[in-house]
């Protein structure tokens, strides 16, 4: 089925709750609001989750909007990177790093590595990998160097009680 104003079809049914998006097209391509960047990036498969996961947080999770950043941008071992979602707690350190992938993509190691990697700079206690159909969370002992998986994903302030 096709979008009959975009003439693009519609971007994949996710395993999240259904969201209101604005979408629009701009030079030809499909693009979607980022409520957190407050501007209008390309919509691929990656973005349509990195925006689902987003509301997600927001809406069903109450964490605050203003805590809440999008391809927020860090380096490591010298090299500019860039995570999908960083939720910080109110004193502005890391509290959950999320790694989006497209509905395509299917999570193996490889994905929870490459979040691994990002929270060796981070250090958030929490780490979410997705594709928006699965979903993984996970609890981080910094300390220990290791984690244990959580079943769901605690609302913003019970993770805040949990780090403390």
């Amino acid at each position: 089925m096709f979008d009959p104003y975009l003439r693009m079809p519609p971007m994949e049914r996710l395993n999240l709750p259904p969201y209101s998006f604005r979408t629009t097209e701009k030079e030809g391509k499909r693009v979607i609001y980022d409520p957190v960047r407050q501007t209008y990036v390309r919509l691929t498969p990656e973005e349509w989750v990195r925006q689902h996961f987003v509301q997600y947080l927001i809406q069903d999770l109450d964490v605050p909007e203003g805590l809440v950043a999008t391809e927020a941008s860090f380096k490591y071992q010298g090299q500019p990177w860039r995570a999908d979602i960083v939720v910080h707690s109110r004193d502005g350190t890391p509290l959950l790093l999320v790694e989006c992938k497209a509905p395509s993509v299917s999570l193996h190691q490889d994905t929870f590595d490459q979040g691994a990697r990002y929270n060796l700079v981070l250090d958030a206690p929490y780490l979410v990998v997705t594709n928006g159909q699965e979903h993984y969370a996970c609890r981080i002992d910094l300390e220990e160097q290791d984690y244990a998986f959580l079943d769901d994903l605690p609302p913003y302030e019970t993770l805040l009680e949990r780090t403390s």
